[in-house]
């Protein structure tokens, strides 16, 4: 196995090697480093005092005991946690949650799919952990997997005002259903409080959006249908201080850009309960936000996630684990 850059910011780099883990820290910005033979840059620094560090996960997953099942697609290999073994989606996200309480984070936001299948033991289990850790931190939004029975626990939209940025959380959720909405009342609730918003905005939600630049149009897409999207991306065509539109759904780490919306960023950030067991901090500067991809690294979870990387016919760790510029990348603010 390569050695493979899995994190870079402002001024540390994270390499791994198989379950070997090698941290540099205390580089210089937006700079060149040859570590290990391997070169890197590490990202631009935006302007002003840092003000607060956030983090956020998605696809948690609690109550999952299969992993690499896809309906429709039987091209293996299946995992599961070996007898004995706690639940794989419970060790992977205490190894989350570890991490992140290092960083002392102001939030902790989890952009949907806390559970398996929105089971009443497995969102319990959920609040266990997180809620437990993180108490009055803890923001989240449901995702598909929370509404497939129709549940309405962590439904609805929330603002999050933290030094230096706003989040915005979505709803996306179609209750019974897999793929995403934005409503017309979204929509106007992002118009309203981003043209009056003090410092730049962040919006989020569990599902990405469909790309308006497409050739296809599909009513079903995987996503937020095409309709919404394009509405979607015109709230944030009108207002610069949105920074860009963050999701999960799709268990992979990638970046998008729209042609209405220039340099902004649509993110897809991967899952915590198999490779790569990703989840985001976010460092907040008075003139921009950087987005740190972090890769849980507890002996079990890299165990783990080297073991998954191989789903699909082993084409899931190239989808899951994204180009650098996807994991990592710093956004300036618009004045």
């Amino acid at each position: 196995m390569a050695i493979e850059v899995t994190t870079v910011a402002d001024d540390e780099v994270v390499l791994h090697d198989g379950d070997a883990v090698h941290r540099y820290d205390d580089l210089a910005a937006d700079s060149d480093h040859t570590l290990m033979g391997v070169e890197v840059r590490t990202l631009v620094r935006p302007g002003g005092d840092l003000l607060c560090k956030f983090a956020t996960v998605n696809d948690v997953h609690f109550g999952e005991t299969e992993c690499g099942v896809l309906d429709g697609l039987e091209s293996g290999p299946v995992f599961t946690a070996e007898p004995g073994d706690p639940p794989y989606p419970e060790m992977m996200n205490e190894g989350a949650i570890g991490e992140i309480a290092r960083i002392d984070p102001v939030a902790v936001i989890v952009k949907g799919d806390l559970t398996a299948d929105g089971k009443d033991d497995e969102y319990a289990a959920f609040l266990e952990h997180y809620e437990g850790a993180f108490g009055d931190r803890l923001h989240t939004v449901r995702g598909n997997h929370d509404g497939y029975r129709g549940q309405t626990y962590e439904s609805g939209d929330t603002e999050i005002v933290m030094p230096g940025v706003r989040v915005l959380l979505l709803d996306t959720v179609i209750p019974f259903g897999t793929t995403g909405r934005v409503t017309p009342e979204q929509i106007e609730w992002i118009d309203d409080l981003a043209a009056t918003s003090d410092r730049p905005v962040m919006l989020m939600g569990h599902h990405h959006p469909w790309s308006p630049d497409s050739g296809k149009r599909s009513l079903d897409y995987f996503g937020i249908n095409p309709d919404d999207s394009e509405a979607l991306v015109g709230a944030i065509a009108r207002h610069p201080l949105i920074l860009g539109y963050f999701a999960g759904h799709t268990h992979r780490n990638r970046v998008r850009h729209f042609s209405a919306t220039g340099a902004t960023p649509y993110v897809e950030v991967a899952c915590v309960k198999d490779f790569p067991g990703a989840w985001a901090e976010y460092r907040v500067f008075e003139g921009g936000v950087i987005q740190v991809h972090r890769r849980v690294s507890t002996p079990e979870a890299l165990a783990w996630t080297n073991k998954t990387r191989a789903m699909f016919a082993g084409l899931y760790q190239d989808y899951a684990f994204g180009t650098l510029s996807d994991r990592c990348f710093t956004m300036e603010a618009t004045a």
